[in-house]
């Protein structure tokens, strides 16, 4: 800095090495590397057999004819061993687990007069006289970078001044998401009610008397020794659970069909209060609901869609953070809700990990698996500084279905599982066009891969979802045939409009304009705040994110707070900011943040820099946005 107080920037343009690990010759290398150890044992058998045919053919019918005296003359031995033979066979095809076809399943999609636009569910909003303006705007913004589109359905007594929450109200919302799948299954598969011999609900939130379950008993006529279960509280992941649940059943219980529907009820369960972790799902949750028909018989092979290979469920419900991350609870109005806790980011990377940590084993190739443990021995054994490697799940899946949750839980599975952008395609494009539907998302995601003509025959499939308890569960699916969209499908006439272009599709390198903007996100998410003493005197509200990213990820959302900041200073010192003066505060807070050790950073880095600048108490979306795109514009002259 020189006399006059401006302040001197020098940009040096360093020549950095090529990335190795993205040469061409590397990734032709692992893939034989792949390819060698997924058929050792045939490359390994081919000698054997090779060698087996040579002995073979050098027996003259001498050696052969004394062969055959010698075993009948020990035709008690060869008796013996055939009936343990028969025995053991008639034992393992007795007890095998048997085979779970999924023969289709069947989404709902509400009428069009249900669609909610951005406007209307804000003007709605500030029309009930519920939410005063900090709520207001803090789900304005929600809403602005949730991922949702325009196209989204709130249930009926939401669209009336003032709304009209009942009992009655929910119960006609719970039958029109479950018969109107339940119908379309029915006619797309020529099955009868009367032969579906197990059913299984799921609703977390609405669990009147008579059962959901009983309300479909008696919709269809069911026969009178179903065996029918009703699961609720059980959070976004419980279609998972109730086809787990469907498929133990089917051990059990010969020759049958289950019927597995899940839905979620908003029209009890909108949040009418002013407490900001409370008012995210009002923001997010939207309706929808599927009904999935699975099978033990076998004649049914031919006909299913699917078969199920793994099913992995992960409990966290013992640590008492878990337990209490997604909650249901009175605020201090004494309105209903369910609150969002500061660490529920932080449980699920804990849950998620634990999840594929037992998925691994059943799925990933063996190359995979010995380039794991060999990393794992090397930092064991040698104290080696290596970093631990990320399995290349892209290698055991051809298709993910990620729970539509919000963009940040796919963003964040993207990111730390390193898949492509089209593999979470499906994802995004259901946020965008039915929001959160709960445990039915991940069906709404395998209808868009089917209504695109992606799934083929031998692809399989990962759904992935996280409920409340904490739980995260995973379920592996084989198509067994080149799988087309089913009539009456939810993306049957618009599948054409996607993906659509504008939806944010962060790359796995952000910008530091982009954690910029999404730390506005994160701040009104976590309402996390800590009031840090400045030189001046002054206390600067810093957003103290404690959060660790989802399985094995980097903690950036430090990174993300403190450009937060950055930004709001530039909102305040400038609202037209020009070039010259965004790349000097730029290089500061870069100099200050020390980028090389952004894995680790502190909210405290920012403090010198946020004391020599001042703070701020407000800031406006619009203008943070129109900063960012000029920190846009200045890093990619840079």
């Amino acid at each position: 800095m020189n006399s006059g107080g401006e302040v001197g920037v020098q940009i040096q343009q360093g020549r950095g090495l090529p990335d190795f690990l993205q040469s061409v010759n590397l990734k032709y290398v692992k893939l034989g590397y792949h390819y060698l150890i997924t058929h050792l044992l045939t490359l390994c058998l081919i000698p054997l057999m090779a060698l087996i045919i040579v002995e073979a053919s050098q027996k003259n019918p001498d050696d052969i004819h004394q062969l055959w005296l010698h075993l009948q003359y020990n035709l008690v031995s060869i008796i013996i061993c055939s009936a343990f033979l028969v025995f053991g066979s008639t034992v393992y095809i007795m007890t095998r687990p048997r085979s779970i076809y999924l023969v289709d399943y069947a989404c709902y999609r509400p009428p069009s007069h249900l669609q909610v636009r951005y406007h209307q569910f804000m003007e709605h909003s500030r029309l009930t006289g519920d939410f005063d303006e900090s709520a207001l705007e803090f789900q304005r913004k929600i809403l602005e970078r949730s991922g949702l589109g325009e196209e989204t359905y709130v249930p009926e007594a939401m669209h009336y001044i003032p709304p009209q929450p009942s009992m009655a109200a929910a119960r006609e919302e719970a039958e029109q998401v479950m018969f109107g799948s339940l119908d379309k299954l029915f006619a797309n598969t020529n099955v009868k009610p009367k032969d579906i011999g197990i059913l299984v609900v799921n609703c977390s939130l609405f669990n009147p008397t008579p059962s959901l379950s009983a309300m479909i008993v008696n919709k269809y006529k069911l026969r009178g020794n179903i065996r029918s279960f009703n699961l609720g509280g059980m959070g976004c992941s419980a279609g998972v659970i109730a086809v787990d649940l469907a498929k133990d059943m089917l051990q059990v219980h010969r020759n049958t069909y289950a019927v597995v529907v899940s839905t979620e009820n908003i029209t009890q369960n909108w949040y009418f209060g002013n407490k900001k972790s409370m008012l995210i799902p009002n923001c997010l949750f939207r309706v929808g609901g599927a009904a999935v028909l699975l099978s033990n018989k076998s004649g049914d092979r031919r006909r299913a869609k699917y078969k199920l290979v793994h099913l992995v469920r992960t409990h966290r419900g013992a640590d008492d953070k878990a337990f209490r991350c997604v909650y249901q609870e009175q605020d201090d109005a004494g309105k209903t809700g369910v609150s969002l806790s500061k660490d529920l980011m932080a449980i699920a990377g804990g849950a998620l990990k634990t999840n594929i940590t037992t998925l691994g084993p059943l799925v990933l190739p063996i190359s995979e698996q010995l380039l794991f443990f060999a990393t794992l021995v090397a930092k064991k054994l040698f104290n080696a500084k290596v970093k631990p490697y990320i399995p290349d799940f892209k290698l055991a899946f051809e298709h993910f279905c990620i729970h539509a949750g919000g963009r940040a839980v796919i963003d964040e599975l993207e990111k730390n599982l390193q898949l492509l952008p089209s593999h979470v395609e499906a994802s995004r494009m259901t946020l965008h066009r039915f929001g959160n539907t709960s445990s039915s998302s991940i069906w709404y995601e395998l209808s868009y891969i089917e209504a695109k003509g992606r799934m083929r025959k031998g692809n399989r499939v990962w759904q992935i979802a996280f409920g409340s308890g904490f739980k995260c569960n995973s379920a592996v699916w084989k198509a067994l045939r080149n799988v087309n969209p089913s009539p009456n499908g939810p993306w049957e006439d618009c599948i054409d409009k996607y993906p659509v272009e504008g939806v944010p599709v962060p790359s796995l390198s952000m910008k530091v304009a982009d954690l910029g903007v999404d730390a506005l996100y994160i701040s009104f998410v976590t309402e996390e705040t800590a009031n840090l003493n400045l030189t001046n005197g002054s206390k600067w509200p810093c957003i103290s994110c404690s959060y660790t990213c989802f399985s094995l990820a980097i903690p950036v959302f430090f990174y993300t707070a403190v450009s937060y900041d950055i930004i709001k200073t530039l909102r305040r010192d400038c609202n037209t900011p020009d070039i010259s003066q965004l790349r000097i505060i730029l290089n500061q807070s870069t100099q200050t943040l020390e980028p090389k050790h952004e894995a680790c950073l502190s909210i405290s880095c920012a403090v010198p820099f946020l004391s020599h600048l001042g703070c701020l108490k407000g800031s406006d979306l619009s203008h943070l946005l129109h900063v960012r795109t000029h920190l846009l514009i200045l890093e990619d002259s840079s």
